[in-house]
């Protein structure tokens, strides 16, 4: 570390806390590798093991690092099954959970709308990149989505990779160094209209679950804003707290 911590009204612990995310977001720590001992931290920082500790058990519990008993700590990464429990809600009324199947219909550099721009704090008709897919569970029709990310901050996603993942955040991890690590969501009751009949196959006016999802940074930036309407017939949204 190259200067002491100074005193603060904050907790020791939040201030390393602090410290440790700013290493993992340049990058020195990337996505997959261990970072030093508890130890050696507590060391470099001049704090206890206790205080370091807490610092990483805080980190674990927002998704940033991983916590290996007997291993050590690593920093989390974005593969299918942390999105299928930690980002995707829907499940089949029996309980079953299983990874939705995208279909891309729109991919496309564009202005923001004034909602969109507003959810990622960008001017108005600054350039996003423009993603609408439906996604299906199961060979069926389930949603039907349309996502927004800043252009610049996701240069060229409009067209590379060519062909687009199911997990779009493992793709913003690996290749644009972009973490997501939280989700502020609304929900609302709303009607299907054409685009919904057209996509989901389900008739005009049917009761559907309107998601709006602003998906976070490690540092509470926000990265994506996401609009899916949900067919509720067969499935319902579960959120565990």
């Amino acid at each position: 570390m190259d200067q002491p911590l100074t005193p603060s009204y904050r907790p020791l612990y939040q201030q390393i806390k602090d410290v440790l995310l700013e290493r993992i977001v340049s990058g020195e720590w990337a996505p997959g590798t261990f970072i030093p001992s508890e130890s050696a931290l507590a060391k470099e920082y001049g704090v206890s093991v206790g205080t370091l500790r807490k610092a990483l058990d805080a980190l674990a519990a927002e998704h940033v690092v991983l916590r290996h008993q007997g291993k050590g700590t690593v920093v989390a990464t974005h593969d299918s099954d942390r999105s299928l429990f930690q980002f995707f809600h829907l499940v089949r009324l029996d309980g079953t959970r299983t990874l939705p199947i995208s279909r891309v219909l729109i991919r496309e550099r564009r202005a923001a709308t004034a909602q969109e721009a507003e959810a990622l704090g960008l001017r108005l008709e600054a350039a996003v990149v423009h993603i609408r897919r439906v996604r299906e569970l199961e060979e069926v029709p389930a949603l039907l989505e349309d996502l927004v990310v800043s252009a610049d901050r996701f240069r060229d996603l409009e067209r590379e990779p060519q062909t687009l993942p199911n997990t779009l955040y493992q793709l913003y991890q690996q290749r644009f160094n972009q973490s997501v690590a939280h989700a502020e969501e609304r929900l609302f009751a709303v009607a299907a209209g054409k685009e919904e009949h057209r996509h989901l196959g389900i008739p005009s006016g049917t009761p559907l679950l309107e998601i709006h999802r602003i998906a976070k940074d490690l540092q509470g930036n926000p990265l994506e804003f996401r609009v899916s309407r949900c067919e509720t017939q067969n499935h319902y949204y579960l959120n565990e707290l």
